[in-house]
């Protein structure tokens, strides 16, 4: 098991002020309730589950490259953007920072043109394999785990095992309305697992919407077994990684 030191939590704790501070009747009043199933990493218990985590080794590499969605068809495009920043993929030219650094917009090129446009995942977002094709014009392997196919149980351990180890991420498509937020299917990283609690917590990329949230495992499980009605089959996840061939 790895569990947090003080230190380190304080360290985690002052990476989510800078990430998620904002004025609290701003919070209050631009983000969504959240159903009691679900617990704000903001709130002191979601805070107090990070730090009781066993297994967070991904949290720091992808709090810190967390990035919002720059519109409601981008949660696949924004969620790629995290993990490929946090693998420390060789990336494009940012061009307004004049800084190599994947971006929402540079992240487009004609391989992931070739895989579907920019125009369409605008109108209609990305489905699961689509969202492997876009990584995997990168030198990054994209390994897509399909709820339908996955118990409960070997759902909790290829992703617990995955958060245990540096430099792989895992990334969730799940249907919003199967646990109890506004919405439909939706995609972000996951980063940490409190084995206690047996919960996960979710980087939500629409960060205008709702914050990082904890989510008890069969939820989480349930919600990725639900249809994509643009790919006609379950909701799922991807384990990216490094590719060791290219």
């Amino acid at each position: 098991m790895h569990i947090l030191s003080s230190a380190k939590f304080k360290f985690c704790l002052f990476v989510i002020g800078l990430a998620l501070s904002v004025p609290k009747g701003f919070v209050v009043s631009q983000t969504l309730p959240l159903p009691q199933t679900l617990t704000p990493l903001t709130s002191f218990q979601g805070q107090q589950r990070l730090k009781e985590s066993q297994v967070q080794d991904d949290f720091i590499p992808l709090f810190s490259q967390f990035v919002t969605q720059e519109n409601q068809a981008f949660c696949g495009i924004a969620s790629a953007v995290i993990v490929l920043n946090a693998l420390g993929v060789p990336a494009p030219l940012a061009t307004e920072w004049k800084r190599h650094y994947f971006t929402q917009d540079n992240l487009f090129n004609s391989q992931t043109e070739a895989v579907i446009s920019r125009q369409q995942i605008e109108r209609q977002g990305l489905t699961l394999a689509q969202l492997a094709a876009i990584l995997e014009s990168y030198p990054v392997k994209a390994e897509i785990y399909y709820g339908g196919d996955l118990s409960l149980d070997a759902f909790r351990k290829l992703v617990s095992q995955n958060l245990r180890q540096p430099s792989n991420f895992v990334v969730v498509n799940y249907s919003r309305r199967a646990i109890g937020q506004e919405g439909g299917g939706h995609i972000s990283p996951l980063a940490a697992y409190n084995a206690n609690k047996d919960q996960f917590l979710i980087l939500d990329v629409s960060r205008y919407k709702y914050p990082p949230v904890w989510i008890n495992a069969i939820d989480l499980w349930k919600a990725i077994k639900t249809i994509d009605s643009t790919s006609q089959k379950t909701r799922g996840m991807i384990l990216v990684s490094v590719s060791a061939s290219r």
